[in-house]
C-alpha cells in the first residue's frame, strides 16, 4: 500500500463555490454518499470553475479539440455525507503546466460546517485521438492570470467554516 501523502490540499484564490444537495441516488444502502460519487461532485466543481472563472466550458474546449481527461485523482474522506445534506464544494486551480492542470477541492456540510472531503484531480491535455498535446497559448495566458498574485488559503471558508477532526 502506498502511504505517500499528497501534501496539504490548499485552496488558492479565486475559489469557486457550488451548493449541492445529496440525492437518494448518491447514497449506498447505509444512507451515506457512496465514495465514488465524490469524484462526480468534483467534476461539477471543475466544470463550473471553468465556466465562471475562465469564461469557457468543457464543451467549448472540446469543440476546439482539447480534451482534459483525469490522469490522477485523490480523495481524503473525513466524515460522511447523508441523503438530503446540503453541501458546499469549493474548487480552485492549484497549478498548471504546458500539458496538465491540477484542481483542488474541499467539500463541507452546511448544517454543521464540517469538512467532509478534500482532494484533487490532475488533467492531461490531449487531442481527440488521445495524444498528449500542449494547452493552447490563449488558455495558458488565462490560467497564468489566475495564478499570479493570489493568496494560498489552507482550509479556507469565507463563511466561517473550519475543519473539525
Amino acid at each position: 500500500m502506498n502511504k505517500e501523502s499528497p501534501g496539504p490540499i490548499e485552496l488558492k484564490e479565486p475559489i469557486h463555490r457550488l451548493s449541492y444537495r445529496v440525492i437518494y441516488g448518491d447514497t449506498d444502502t447505509g444512507g451515506v454518499v457512496y465514495y465514488g460519487n465524490y469524484l462526480r461532485i468534483f467534476e461539477m466543481g471543475r466544470t463550473e470553475f471553468l465556466r465562471s472563472m475562465l469564461k469557457t466550458s468543457y464543451r467549448d474546449l472540446e469543440h476546439e479539440g482539447l480534451i482534459l481527461p483525469v490522469s490522477e485523482a485523490y480523495c481524503r474522506y473525513k466524515a460522511p455525507a447523508h441523503y438530503d445534506d446540503l453541501l458546499e464544494l469549493s474548487t480552485s486551480l492549484e497549478n498548471f503546466s504546458k500539458f496538465s492542470i491540477r484542481f483542488h477541492f474541499l467539500i463541507h456540510r452546511f448544517d454543521d460546517q464540517r469538512l467532509l472531503v478534500r482532494g484533487y484531480t490532475v488533467h492531461a491535455a490531449t487531442d481527440r485521438s488521445g495524444r498528449l498535446t500542449r494547452l493552447p497559448k490563449d488558455f495558458q495566458t488565462v490560467l497564468t492570470g489566475i495564478c499570479s498574485n493570489r493568496s494560498r488559503v489552507q482550509g479556507f471558508r469565507g463563511s466561517g467554516f473550519t475543519e473539525k477532526p
